[in-house]
């Protein structure tokens, strides 16, 4: 595991639950707008933070947190994001991932083995938009492979869109809300830090 970052306690990022932020290093996509560049560009890549460092805290807390939430950059491009999950799973802790979605299989097998408890699902854009926005080629199936797969699960999941006005018109918005319905669907204001 390439950790980029830790934080070691939040109220907002697991819901109704204290949770720490583990932050991989990494991601297949090149969003714009993304607010976390130095866990996606490899020039910017600080030294990672080792697993041990990590697991030693998640022992020592485990009475005073609930859970823990995986975020990235995007952690399914970890070669052993199902082992570490698996091992902070049976600490005894809650677990979040936040996804891009790109790695469907990934994602079945965590869901199928109970590996996780809530996953974050970002939608960048109408489908036919994927590719420009994200600035990568995106396969498309893959996207929906996840979106299906995770609205199939048993898991507490949202999906979430975040609005870059540089990028998405209001009717990109309103094509995407079409597409989904459900309550668990939110946009998030966009804060640009690199153009």
């Amino acid at each position: 595991m390439r950790i980029g970052g830790f934080q070691k306690f939040s109220l907002i990022d697991f819901p109704q639950k204290t949770s720490a932020i583990i932050f991989t290093q990494g991601c297949n996509f090149r969003c714009e707008y993304c607010h976390n560049p130095e866990l996606v560009y490899h020039n910017l890549f600080k030294i990672p933070i080792s697993v041990e460092e990590i697991f030693s805290f998640l022992e020592l807390r485990k009475k005073q947190l609930d859970a823990v939430v995986i975020t990235g950059g995007e952690p399914t491009c970890q070669d052993d994001i199902e082992d570490f999950i698996y091992k902070i799973k049976t600490i005894g802790y809650l677990i979040k991932l936040d996804t891009n979605g790109s790695n469907p299989q990934i994602l079945k097998s965590i869901i199928d083995k109970n590996l996780i408890d809530f996953i974050a699902m970002d939608i960048k854009a109408p489908f036919d938009k994927y590719s420009y926005l994200t600035c990568v080629p995106v396969d498309i199936e893959k996207i929906r492979s996840s979106i299906d797969i995770i609205k199939n699960s048993k898991i507490k999941f949202e999906f979430r869109t975040t609005y870059d006005t540089s990028k998405l018109f209001p009717s990109d918005i309103e094509r995407i809300k079409v597409f989904f319905k459900e309550k668990n669907y939110r946009i998030q204001n966009c804060n640009s830090l690199i153009k």
